[in-house]
């Protein structure tokens, strides 16, 4: 389950431990309060989905610290998941 924690790829992946608790704890907030998934993965542990999440490359942090998530547009846009109504 937890295990993609142990391993430093995500840890790089997201530029350290800090980050990827911050990363983590932003999305957590967000998904508890109703969003949906952005991987086809089931599970019923929100962590689980979370991390799937971040190896998948759907959402990462941007340079202002914020969550965003990489939209489904052709054009790559970034979507800035903090400033949605949920």
């Amino acid at each position: 389950m937890l295990e993609e924690l142990k391993e430093e790829e995500i840890v790089n992946k997201v530029g350290g431990r800090f980050k990827l608790s911050t990363l983590i704890q932003k999305r957590l907030v967000q998904i508890n309060r109703g969003s949906r998934p952005l991987v086809d993965f089931q599970s019923d542990n929100k962590m689980e989905i979370v991390l799937q999440e971040i190896l998948q490359d759907k959402i990462f942090l941007s340079a202002a610290g914020e969550m965003a998530v990489v939209g489904e547009h052709d054009d790559g846009d970034l979507l800035d998941m903090d400033s949605l109504e949920l």
